[in-house]
């Protein structure tokens, strides 16, 4: 085979040359043998990956240095027959076994997820019950212990608290002013006024003292 090309090489480079201006090849494919420079640190990349490869490389070698010349220039004339040849190359066989494989896989993640679409949907449908029943019901419990607790940092705060002894102070005076008149009416004794009158009168001081403390000395 090797003599076969060597004898015909004179007469096989002019129909190489017209052939590739026909052929549907980029030109880098069917470029001038001196396309072929020895590796420069522009292209380090491309032949560190390419020499990765020499077994895949040798395998398609021998598959083309049985073929004639005119299989040869076929090939780079006629897609069809290079796509035809290239399905047959082992290496391609395989990448395309893997890309199938691949393909299924992912058609079976597809249908996983199209069977499990059901199971999303009552998923979402109980969330949104639970967002609108039971998540209700306890927002409004929530909302009710907030306000039970303003109401009782309100009631027990400085100014609630000065302003109900100076209510339960105005109310201990009414009721000293009742007694006084109750007395002064006859409707009750002397003994019975004191004891009442000075209970209320003790009471007020009290609750005044307090208030004079808190104002003077205020709490927060």
């Amino acid at each position: 085979m090797f003599k076969f090309w060597n004898s015909h090489e004179q007469q096989a480079q002019p129909h190489a040359q017209d052939s590739s201006s026909h052929s549907w090849y980029p030109p880098s494919v069917v470029g001038s043998p001196n396309s072929s420079l020895p590796a420069t640190p522009s292209n380090n990349a491309s032949n560190s990956f390419n020499s990765q490869r020499p077994a895949e490389a040798a395998g398609v070698i021998a598959l083309l240095k049985d073929k004639s010349v005119d299989e040869l220039r076929k090939l780079l004339s006629d897609k069809d027959a290079y796509n035809q040849f290239l399905q047959s190359v082992d290496q391609v066989k395989i990448q395309n076994n893997i890309r199938d494989e691949l393909r299924k896989e992912t058609l079976q993640l597809a249908r996983n997820n199209l069977d499990k679409e059901p199971q999303i949907i009552e998923l979402r449908n109980q969330c949104r019950i639970i967002r609108t029943t039971e998540l209700a019901v306890a927002q409004e419990k929530l909302n009710e212990l907030e306000r039970q607790k303003d109401e009782t940092l309100k009631f027990y705060s400085p100014a609630s608290f000065m302003h109900r002894l100076q209510d339960a102070m105005n109310k201990t005076e009414e009721e000293s002013e009742i007694v006084n008149r109750q007395l002064l009416d006859g409707e009750i004794d002397i003994g019975t006024f004191v004891q009442k009158y000075k209970k209320l009168r003790t009471s007020y001081h009290r609750q005044a003292l307090i208030l004079l403390a808190a104002k003077t000395y205020p709490i927060g």
